[in-house]
């Protein structure tokens, strides 16, 4: 006796169809899984055994095979539950066999027979929807967000038994739907907002032209001074998810098994603040199986890094590759799997290890010596990925105790929409490149001319301010990014002039470091 049910796993964030092929026959009773599977695979008889018969099925004592085809990639999880007992079923005559070659099947089953949620719904839909199927069976729990996905009939099950009358009915109960545009207008509400934070008026400046450029951000100063609030504010500010990039998003979120209950889809880019403790593999990815890091879950989002310094040299060290290139390649010795990693960071350090050398109100107990060092662990390549470094200095009790409130993000994210949007024709011949911070040298010398007085103000800068010659093509991409949200089509010495001040920090390096 034979069956075969159709599946899917996920490699990487992208979903490929599984066959689950059944076959009984007389012999000692037995069961065996074969085709790669790991640990929770294999422990899948023992569930499946005991929810088909406390579901009020029976399974036949006979020797039992199971194949996961294809056969040379490795399977995980324990999604293959429900397709592996349907599977069963159909074999021993419970099923019709041919009601079960039209339908994508995936789910955990308890021992009671319940259906339990799975990861990575979102990316098998889109695995499901680009091949011949047409339908996705699945618990009920992740049917909203597989849903998401035009072009497929989604149906939620909540016990093994529904499964069985859902497939033995030919399906005719209606399959879930979700209001795409009401997911985006709940999901994209922020509850912090710009106008919360007191004065720094020229940081919120500096973080507008990030965001309207895309620009990485460092931010120096004293404790208390409102770094990290100004950082988790940072994302209000951005241009609104696109459907695209929201799919992209949901699908690394799904796979990590990270997507919030009744989440259907992430539509608000995303905020990752990992500590400080926090290994390489941590924020990279890794693991036997690779999992995606911090800099994948952060994709389309920000990543905030508080105290930088005191993060590992070697963990800061292997940032450096994903954030020139948006994506991050993990080699195992059975595969190699790339997760994407656009994101935007967004770091925050003191200036020294007590934090007070800029600080007028506190006096500063650091050597020089130990001040070095603490900025040393920063290193040049580094630094040289981050277009803008802005001192944030300790906000007067003037402003902290008025009643005036500073502008809304809404009002910030229209300028950066509408700088966003002449970036967005700037590029639209040049391919992977939409925003100001990945212009290359080509690029630069293209988009970025400035005229003989803009000249003379940046060799100034370079020659008698002490910057270093890496700052001079980050001065030219801010530059272009304070043009466009001025709506110059040229680059003024005052947008120069700007874009210097945000480079202050290289002077400082090479003072101290």
């Amino acid at each position: 006796m034979f069956s075969k049910v159709f599946s899917a796993a996920v490699l990487g964030i992208e979903g490929y169809i599984v066959e689950v092929e059944s076959h009984m026959e007389q012999g000692l009773p037995a069961f065996s899984t074969v085709g790669l599977p790991d640990g929770a695979v294999r422990e899948s008889k023992e569930r499946v055994n005991a929810a088909i018969k406390n579901s009020g099925f029976f399974l036949p004592t006979k020797r039992i095979t199971v194949n996961l085809a294809p056969a040379d990639i490795r399977k995980e999880g324990s999604a293959f539950d429900l397709p592996m007992a349907l599977g069963l079923m159909a074999a021993s005559g419970q099923l019709p066999q041919d009601a079960l070659q039209h339908a994508v099947i995936l789910g955990e089953l308890a021992l009671d027979g319940k259906v339990r949620p799975i990861r990575g719904s979102l990316p098998i839909s889109v695995a499901v929807r680009d091949s011949e199927f047409s339908r996705l069976i699945l618990p009920r729990e992740n049917a909203r967000e597989a849903a998401m996905v035009d072009g497929l009939d989604v149906f939620a099950v909540g016990h093994l038994s529904e499964a069985h009358d859902l497939i033995r009915n030919g399906c005719d109960t209606e399959p879930v739907r979700v209001d795409m545009d009401d997911v985006f207008k709940r999901r994209r509400q922020y509850h912090i907002d710009f106008r919360d934070v007191k004065g720094q008026v020229h940081i919120k400046r500096a973080l507008e032209v990030a965001a309207a450029g895309g620009h990485n951000v460092l931010m120096m100063g004293p404790p208390g001074s409102g770094k990290t609030m100004l950082a988790r504010r940072f994302p209000t500010i951005l241009p609104d998810m696109t459907l695209d990039e929201s799919i992209e998003t949901t699908k690394i979120h799904s796979v990590s098994g990270i997507l919030p209950p009744e989440t259907a889809l992430v539509a608000t880019r995303p905020f990752r603040a990992p500590h400080h403790t926090i290994s390489d593999a941590g924020l990279i990815g890794g693991g036997h199986v690779p999992r995606p890091g911090e800099v994948s879950l952060a994709h389309h989002g920000v990543l905030f890094l508080d105290e930088l310094p005191e993060f590992r040299k070697n963990v800061l060290e292997v940032m450096r590759q994903p954030m020139e290139d948006g994506q991050v390649t993990i080699a195992r010795a059975a595969l190699s799997i790339t997760y994407p990693a656009n994101f935007m960071l967004v770091a925050a350090m003191n200036p020294c290890p007590c934090g007070f050398f800029t600080d007028p109100n506190h006096e500063c107990t650091c050597a020089v010596p130990q001040i070095q060092r603490y900025r040393a662990k920063i290193s040049g390549p580094l630094l040289d990925r981050i277009d803008i470094h802005i001192e944030v200095p300790a906000v007067p009790y003037e402003e902290l105790s008025g009643r005036a409130t500073g502008e809304s993000s809404e009002s910030i994210r229209g300028r950066v929409k509408t700088a966003r949007d002449i970036q967005t024709r700037r590029f639209r011949e040049v391919k992977d490149t939409y925003c100001n911070a990945h212009m290359i040298s080509k690029q630069i010398r293209r988009w970025c001319r400035i005229d003989s007085e803009g000249d003379t103000l940046l060799n100034t800068a370079i020659t008698r301010l002490g910057l270093s010659a890496r700052a001079y093509d980050r001065i030219l991409k801010v530059s272009r990014t304070i043009a466009d949200l001025d709506g110059s089509e040229a680059i003024q010495p005052a947008h120069i002039a700007e874009a210097i001040q945000y480079r202050s920090l290289d002077r400082d390096f090479a003072a101290t470091v």
